[in-house]
């Protein structure tokens, strides 16, 4: 008899963005469930990443528990984003979520969008 295959997690946390989302969570003027991730068509690249408050988990999400963390993924997003690491960045001038996808093929030059393939054709 097969054994089931396990199934892949889409989306990985750095400790840094784990304890960014809890603080943000924790922050919130409503009680929310978990961050929403997702992608957007737009930018000189193509596609922008998209964060929001969730605050209901809906049918189709992709719920993926990382860290003490519950990430929503928007189902159209999902095989944009499986194998990405999500990292909260701080610099001088700056601090952000940065997401490190395998599934990414470029970015425009202000960092605002960038070019993604779905995983399903990542060979």
């Amino acid at each position: 008899m097969a054994t089931p295959r396990a199934k892949l997690q889409a989306i990985r946390l750095t400790d840094a963005a784990a304890d960014r989302i809890k603080y943000v969570m924790a922050n919130a003027e409503q009680p929310i469930v978990g961050v929403r991730v997702g992608v957007k068509n737009g930018g000189c690249a193509g596609m922008a990443y998209t964060m929001e408050y969730a605050e209901r988990i809906d049918a189709a999400d992709e719920v993926v528990e990382d860290k003490g963390v519950r990430v929503l993924i928007d189902p159209k997003a999902v095989l944009f984003l499986i194998g990405t690491e999500m990292d909260y960045k701080t610099d001088k001038l700056s601090a952000q979520f940065v997401f490190n996808n395998p599934n990414q093929t470029s970015a425009c030059g202000c960092g605002e969008s960038v070019k993604l393939k779905p995983a399903a054709q990542a060979n």
